[in-house]
């Protein structure tokens, strides 16, 4: 089933990484505060998104995302609008 990797721009000025399959009900989700992590966060803004051939694709790269906790690189992907999979080392 295809799946999204997704960033969020939230209020304070951070960003959060997730995915699904999806894309729709899940920012709705985000939007109504259903969202633990982005509840106290809101309004938040999709500023990304990827599709991917299957949900445990998605995941290892919101993963490896999350693990380099780098607001550049996130910066960059929003930029040239994909994920570089070489540069998570996939």
């Amino acid at each position: 089933m295809k799946s999204d990797v997704y960033f969020l721009k939230l209020d304070n000025d951070q960003y959060y990484i997730g995915s699904t399959t999806n894309i729709d009900r899940r920012i709705s989700e985000h939007q109504k505060g259903m969202t633990k992590s982005t509840r106290h966060r809101r309004p938040v803004r999709l500023v990304f998104k990827q599709t991917f051939d299957n949900i445990r694709q998605a995941k290892i790269i919101e993963y490896r995302l999350k693990k380099l906790k780098s607001r550049k690189i996130i910066e960059r992907i929003i930029e040239n609008g994909f994920i570089n999979l070489q540069l998570l080392g996939l």
